[in-house]
C-alpha cells in the first residue's frame, strides 16, 4: 500500500502542477479574445488564427484542468444525496463512481482519441479556414487530457482504498477550495 500511496502522491503533484500552469492559459485566452474583438470593431480587421488560438486555449483549459479539479475534490458530485450518509459510505460511493463511470469513460475516450490525434499528427493536419493554424496540437490535447484524468482516477481510487485500510486520513477527501490571495501567499 505504501508504494501505491507514493504513486498517488506523484500523480497528484503532476496534476497539481499542470493545473496551476494551465490556469494561465485561461487568462491568455481572455486577453486574445479581447484583443481580437478590439481589433475587429476598432480597426475592422481580424484573423482566423487568433480565433483558433483562443479555441485551442479554452480546450486546453477544460481538458487539462479536469484532473486538477478531480484532485482538489471540486468536481460535480451528488452531494445532495451522498451528504446524508457517513464518510465511509461516501467514500464507498466515490469508489463505485470511479470504477463504474470515471475510469470506463476516460479509457474509452482515450481509446478513441489516440488514433484520432495520431492521424492528425501524421497528416500534419491544418485548419480548413484561411489563415488558420495547425490542428494536430489541439487534437493531441484530447488523449493527453483523458490520460491525465485516468491517472488521477487511479490516484483517487488508491487514496480511498487507503482510507478503508486506515492509511489515509479523512481530511484528504475534503474540498481544497482556497481563497486566491491565500493560495498565492502559500506558493
Amino acid at each position: 500500500m505504501s508504494v501505491l500511496l507514493t504513486l498517488a502522491r506523484i500523480i497528484d503533484r503532476i496534476n497539481e502542477a499542470i493545473g496551476r500552469f494551465i490556469s494561465w492559459a485561461l487568462l491568455l485566452a481572455v486577453l486574445i479574445c479581447s484583443g481580437n474583438a478590439i481589433m475587429r470593431y476598432a480597426f475592422d480587421t481580424s484573423s482566423n488564427a487568433w480565433l483558433e488560438i483562443q479555441w485551442y486555449l479554452f480546450s486546453a483549459v477544460f481538458l487539462l484542468a479536469a484532473p486538477y479539479t478531480l484532485r482538489r475534490n471540486e468536481h460535480v458530485r451528488i452531494d445532495v444525496i451522498a451528504g446524508k450518509f457517513s464518510r465511509r459510505t461516501q467514500i464507498g460511493i466515490d469508489i463505485f463512481g470511479i470504477l463504474a463511470f470515471l475510469m470506463p469513460m476516460a479509457l474509452i475516450m482515450l481509446n478513441f482519441a489516440l488514433p484520432y490525434a495520431w492521424l492528425s499528427f501524421q497528416n500534419q493536419e491544418m485548419s480548413s479556414n484561411a489563415g488558420g493554424l495547425i490542428v494536430w496540437p489541439a487534437k493531441m490535447l484530447i488523449p493527453f487530457g483523458f490520460a491525465l484524468l485516468a491517472l488521477q482516477g487511479v490516484s483517487e481510487l488508491i487514496k480511498r482504498i487507503g482510507y478503508f485500510r486506515g492509511r489515509v486520513p479523512e481530511s484528504e477527501f475534503e474540498k481544497h477550495v482556497a481563497e486566491p490571495v491565500a493560495e498565492r501567499a502559500g506558493e
